[in-house]
């Protein structure tokens, strides 16, 4: 389905369920340079068990319309004007990496909106490799190899997918590669230039648990314990066997770690 958010057409999808906010609401938030079909394995559960969906296209990536937002600031104040679109009072969002920065800043920026926080694949910051920034800003390949390469856990890089037929670091490369010019550059910039989340997760309020993965190089478990203290309340699952990528590298896993927040 499709709304309106600064005059701009903004892209999301609802698991397979008419989306009805007097449900309780659930946005999903992808990360830098993908959308929201990065949580295709676990937006229909949540549809069809009592709530409602959005997983959305952030602005200029995907299906949406308009420029990438420049900061992880802008891109939190924006969650609000989407679910005003939506109509929705507020919801739990679920945010993976620079997602899940976007979470806690819109949970600590406009606690009413906000009822839920589930993090994947999140860290206290994340500082992005000077290579990868110069090959986003030149637009070559070689951002797109790295991102990949770093992202997916290592049994998973040529098999053992819990998902028959799914090949994930070409799937992983065929999403980055569709993205208009700029917008990786512009995420990867957002993300490396963020250097307040742990201040700002000790204004959140909301229940919060962070979903990471014991084999993350892009955000190791142990790059998230500033968050996790930062975060009064807050708490933890580590998934086995999956690198940065969860939610898609371990689904089943991920989906009964979101079950019991959002």
């Amino acid at each position: 389905m499709h709304f309106t958010v600064d005059g701009q057409r903004i892209n999301a999808t609802t698991g397979g369920r008419p989306f009805d906010p007097a449900k309780p609401v659930v946005l999903f938030v992808h990360g830098a340079g993908f959308d929201r079909t990065c949580w295709n394995l676990q937006t229909r559960y949540f549809a069809h068990h009592g709530r409602a969906v959005l997983a959305v296209d952030l602005p200029g990536h995907g299906e949406s319309e308009g420029t990438p937002l420049p900061t992880i600031e802008a891109m939190a104040d924006w969650v609000p004007k989407l679910l005003d679109a939506a109509g929705a009072r507020q919801a739990a969002i679920v945010g993976h990496s620079m997602g899940a920065m976007i979470a806690v800043q819109a949970a600590a920026r406009h606690p009413d909106r906000v009822r839920a926080l589930a993090l994947c694949g999140v860290a206290a910051a994340m500082p992005v490799h000077p290579d990868m920034l110069e090959s986003a800003k030149a637009g070559t390949a070689k951002v797109r190899e790295l991102m990949t390469f770093w992202g997916v856990g290592r049994s998973l890089q040529l098999s053992g997918m819990s998902v028959p037929g799914l090949w994930l670091t070409r799937t992983a490369l065929a999403i980055l590669e569709r993205n208009r010019p700029g917008v990786i550059s512009n995420d990867l910039e957002a993300c490396n230039a963020h250097k307040t989340l742990a201040e700002a997760g000790k204004s959140v309020k909301c229940p919060t648990l962070l979903v990471l993965g014991d084999g993350d190089l892009m955000t190791p478990v142990r790059n998230a314990k500033a968050l996790a203290e930062a975060i009064a309340g807050s708490r933890s699952e580590i998934i086995g066997d999956s690198g940065h990528f969860m939610m898609i590298e371990r689904p089943d896993e991920t989906l009964a770690a979101l079950k019991t927040i959002v």
